[in-house]
């Protein structure tokens, strides 16, 4: 199981066989352990990571830190993992653990729209736009009449759009630089620019 932390920094565009391909400039890494938990003592098996360094962190998590012998982290993010004995505390994960043809899965925050309507959030269709229309973008009937006097539960309807965490699954690393701790991926991944995601080897790779 391969296992990181990154930020996205933004898309572009690669050629492979004088073809252009989309990808995914991700800088992943450094990341260290710091902490393991097993079945025996936490109730599950999982990783958890920390990702860049900072100078100061509240007092809980400056114990938390210091228990392990290890600088404050900004990030910290678990990951579920078969085997937690194949990692160490104060072990660091550096993006070279991948390599090129790799599968991944990678999970990101989806952009927050905000309030929006059922347009927008739910792409109906709207009402015609011609003069004369008195129906353009509402949301239209709700379907009940006096039995059941309410609304459904689970109705489409105009609300808070976006800012959801998302999986993208089985995408393919295009290339790998360690030096400057650097993944590209092929495609796009959820989330804004200098968004948090997060990227292990695909669950249930494409044969």
């Amino acid at each position: 199981m391969k296992i990181i932390i990154g930020r996205k920094i933004g898309m572009t565009r690669v050629f492979i066989n004088n073809e252009a391909v989309p990808v995914t400039v991700i800088k992943a890494g450094p990341c260290v352990v710091v902490q393991r938990k097993t079945v025996e003592t936490d109730g599950y098996n999982a990783v958890q990571l920390g990702f860049e360094k900072v100078k100061k962190t509240s007092k809980p998590m400056e114990g938390h830190f210091k228990k392990n012998g290890l600088e404050p982290m900004r990030i910290l993010r678990e990951f579920r993992v078969k085997n937690p004995d194949e990692y160490q505390v104060g072990q660091v994960i550096k993006v070279d653990i991948f390599e090129k043809g790799d599968l991944v899965d990678v999970t990101g925050w989806s952009k927050g729209r905000g309030f929006a309507g059922a347009m927008k959030r739910w792409g109906f269709s709207g009402g015609p736009d011609s003069h004369g229309s008195k129906f353009h973008r509402e949301l239209g009937s709700l379907g009940q009449h006096t039995e059941p006097a309410r609304i459904w539960k689970g109705k489409r309807m105009p609300g808070r759009y976006g800012n959801e965490r998302v999986t993208v699954r089985n995408l393919q690393v295009v290339d790998v630089d360690p030096e400057n701790n650097l993944l590209v991926i092929k495609g796009g991944v959820p989330g804004a620019r200098g968004s948090l995601v997060l990227i292990r080897s695909a669950k249930a790779p494409k044969k």
